[in-house]
């Protein structure tokens, strides 16, 4: 089975930081593009970065740019994305996803692979 695992979402107030993570079983994330995407109620998912597989090359979107950092660590065979600088706006469900044949796209429907999501609350 192939599946993957999101957790580290919680309650921070403005200004703070998470960080998430991304555990992949049945399959290497190495060999895939992962992307992270959020949906807050309301609105349509939408992607926000993704880390390229081979390279680990890294887009981001404006809105998170320089915010916002995605990593792997191929040993754990985890993707992680350190939020910084958080916002009441960033508030949303957060998905991990892995895609095979994608390069630097955020397209929800351009991945195959989705984890279960993890809340982000930023509220003081």
């Amino acid at each position: 089975q192939l599946q993957l695992v999101e957790s580290g979402g919680g309650l921070v107030q403005p200004g703070g930081s998470l960080k998430l993570s991304c555990a992949a079983f049945g399959f290497n994330l190495n060999h895939y593009t992962t992307g992270w995407f959020r949906q807050a109620p309301g609105k349509e998912r939408e992607g926000i970065a993704c880390i390229n597989s081979g390279d680990s090359s890294t887009v981001y979107v404006h809105s998170v740019k320089d915010r916002f950092t995605v990593s792997r660590d191929n040993a754990k065979n985890t993707v992680y994305l350190q939020m910084n600088s958080l916002q009441p706006s960033d508030t949303a469900v957060y998905y991990c996803a892995a895609g095979l044949g994608v390069r630097g796209a955020v397209i929800p429907l351009q991945y195959d692979i989705w984890g279960q999501g993890t809340q982000v609350t930023v509220s003081s």
